[in-house]
């Protein structure tokens, strides 16, 4: 009986939660197996935080690192 109520209450909720963390996780892996962090790449596959954890890893980790190697590239 409540199940079916809950359970049309959740939907819209998890369509929004799924949309909202898919492209940064998908941007988080890639990024993540293109610096090759391993250890983050599975983390960040592994651990579901609503996008938390993929943020910080793209604007923390990601993105500095990336920058570092173009940086010793140009060199």
């Amino acid at each position: 009986m409540y199940g079916n109520m809950l359970g049309l209450e959740i939907w819209p909720y998890l369509v929004l939660a799924a949309l909202w963390t898919l492209p940064w996780k998908g941007y988080a892996l890639w990024l993540a197996a293109r610096n090759g962090h391993t250890l983050w790449f599975i983390a960040l596959l592994i651990v579901n935080t609503l996008a938390i954890l993929e943020i910080i890893y793209i604007f923390a980790v990601g993105r500095p690192a990336m920058k570092r190697k173009r940086d010793d590239a140009a060199q």
